[in-house]
């Protein structure tokens, strides 16, 4: 449902106001005509289009419900993706470090780049993209993947066509619907008029069919996927370039979660030949370096990468970076460039064998109940399938008996339905605990 099912505006004049304004957060019981002044603004029209609430808000309105009626629950978080392991010492000194510099003549700074700084550029290029080609100046250093997945739908505009994964991670259908490409949301199916959604379900080993895939403009792909974990494999992924070349398209690859891969699996679309002529990618720090509450990423736009007209997509995308952005943090590209040196590079992969350790944990719990369970190898997040349910009530019958917190796989579109994604993040002792409780209580 939307909003402008429910909510209408009644306008009169200040002077004969005689209620209190109500907040457009009302329930929907609540939510009807509402009394108050308008403005001559036209709503946008695109944002009508969005449904009712993101999903990750809507999860903790329903949380934040149950403790309501159960305030005495010891509850286990194990939905959103955030991270909860301490970042190590020799990072956060990095940036306290930094810190105390601003407060000195000498170490004052101010506005940066608004790329980013040159030398965590060419630490992103040397230790992430070894022997791939790309120079420190294809990489733009941002405030997060979420943010870079906007600035880029601004760089495309909305007249481009547009195919994702199914499922797959919000953002990407919310943010094409907010600059217009989406059209009107269709009930039945809950898909997008004009969004091609290319299946990834284990019965094509997470990998769309490309022979029955529609030709599009973009496609955003992510590897490892969130929410199914599953990593593209090297055959897969030069499938999915040639397909774009092929069709002269541009790949959006999402690779977020690289840094938790295990085994041969490519952790950069740049692994494969050709790539660079059709690909953009983003990450992050905040899922393997724990800067969820920091903020820094970044997007790699390879100087090959042209437009029909041979212009340089970099160019314009340089352009979109100085006009709606004035750089990350200082102080958290202190912490990235931290990250990224030999004995902070280690300390993070001790942390993220620690998270995949739990993600073995939670695997096995589910495994008891004989369910088919995905992902837990290349990604800190579990894919739990219930065959015939609907995944909100999975996600209901969890809370209420366990009083765990998962993720609905609706929430990641249609072909997420029966699935719920359990988050590995989490302290080991809750971890056990929630592994315990799910073999007592779903058994």
């Amino acid at each position: 449902m939307y909003y402008s099912q429910h909510l209408s505006c009644i306008c009169m004049p200040h002077a004969v106001l005689l209620q209190p304004k109500r907040s457009w957060s009302s329930s929907h019981s609540n939510a009807g005509k509402r009394l108050g002044h308008c403005t001559q603004v036209p709503r946008n029209v695109n944002l009508e289009k969005l449904r009712s609430g993101y999903l990750f808000p809507e999860i903790s309105k329903r949380e934040s419900e149950h403790m309501q009626k159960n305030p005495h629950a010891s509850l286990l978080r194990l939905g959103i993706g955030d991270t909860t392991e301490p970042i190590p010492d020799i990072i956060t000194l990095a940036m306290v470090e930094h810190v105390r510099g601003l407060s000195t003549i000498l170490g004052y700074r101010g506005y940066g780049a608004e790329q980013g700084n040159m030398a965590l550029r060419k630490a992103i290029a040397e230790k992430l993209y070894q022997d791939m080609g790309i120079k420190a100046d294809e990489i733009f250093v941002s405030d997060g993947a979420q943010c870079d997945i906007s600035r880029l739908q601004m760089l495309l505009g909305p007249n481009v066509t547009v195919a994702v994964q199914d499922p797959s991670f919000p953002a990407y259908i919310d943010s094409s619907v907010i600059v217009g490409r989406a059209g009107e949301l269709e009930e039945e199916t809950g898909k997008y008029e004009n969004i091609i959604y290319m299946n990834c379900g284990p019965e094509n080993n997470f990998f769309p069919d490309l022979s029955t895939t529609p030709r599009t403009d973009i496609i955003f792909f992510c590897s490892p996927n969130n929410p199914t974990g599953h990593a593209a494999s090297r055959q897969q992924l030069k499938q999915l370039v040639a397909f774009a070349k092929a069709n002269g398209s541009i790949i959006i690859y999402d690779s977020a979660y690289a840094a938790y891969i295990t085994d041969e699996s490519p952790k950069s679309i740049f692994e494969i030949p050709g790539a660079k002529e059709v690909a953009i990618e983003i990450s992050s720090f905040s899922k393997f370096a724990g800067f969820t509450g920091v903020r820094l990423g970044w997007s790699v736009v390879p100087k090959e990468l042209l437009y029909s007209n041979g212009f340089p997509v970099i160019k314009d995308f340089n352009r979109i970076v100085c006009t709606c952005f004035n750089g990350a943090s200082n102080i958290a590209q202190a912490g990235g460039l931290a990250c990224l040196s030999t004995d902070g590079y280690q300390a993070l992969r001790n942390v993220i064998d620690y998270y995949m350790e739990n993600a073995n944990i939670i695997v096995d719990a589910f495994s008891s109940l004989g369910s088919n369970v995905y992902g837990g190898t290349n990604a800190p997040y579990i894919w739990a399938h219930f065959p015939g349910l609907s995944s909100w009530n999975v996600f209901s019958e969890i809370l209420e008996k366990t009083n765990i917190v998962t993720v609905p796989g609706r929430g990641f579109g249609p072909g997420g339905e029966q699935y719920i994604r359990v988050s590995s993040f989490g302290q080991r002792e809750r971890i056990i605990e929630a592994s315990r409780r799910i073999k007592k209580f779903l058994r």
